[in-house]
């Protein structure tokens, strides 16, 4: 079986961005993945405590 990857992954110029940058993709996949969770327990009614999510820059 073959897998095929998004092309990202060998991509140099994305490799010296993440260098330079810091993995923006995987910080939002992060973000999103407590937003969910976020979401489910508030609609399952349980409080859930808002983090604030702070950029370097900030």
């Amino acid at each position: 079986m073959t897998t095929h990857s998004s092309g990202i992954d060998q991509l140099p110029i994305y490799d010296s961005l993440v260098r330079e940058q810091g993995d923006v993709v995987a910080e939002v996949r992060e973000v999103a993945e407590q937003m969910l969770f976020q979401a489910a327990q508030a609609l399952r009614g349980h409080h859930v405590v808002q983090q604030r999510v702070t950029s370097p820059d900030a």
